[in-house]
């Protein structure tokens, strides 16, 4: 029986470096947020939360509310 040769260690691969979520989306081309002008941060921030809790709009409720007061304030 041969003995197996183990395998040379590889050094440890680091995950990339994740930019934040929607990092510019605001002041890129997406006309949908650019409309939103003060609410855009929490639009973007409400899309987070969805992303993070896998689409449950009871778990970003905080976020809603925010951004439907946004929008009512935004149009008195």
């Amino acid at each position: 029986m041969d003995k197996a040769t183990p395998a040379p260690e590889s050094p440890p691969v680091s995950p990339p470096q994740q930019a934040a979520l929607h990092q510019d989306d605001a002041a890129g081309d997406d006309e949908n947020v650019k409309q939103l002008k003060e609410c855009s941060a929490l639009y973007l921030s409400l899309q987070d939360c969805l992303i993070k809790s896998n689409r449950n709009w009871k778990s970003c409720q905080m976020e809603v509310q925010a951004l439907k007061a946004c929008n009512e304030r935004r149009k008195k």
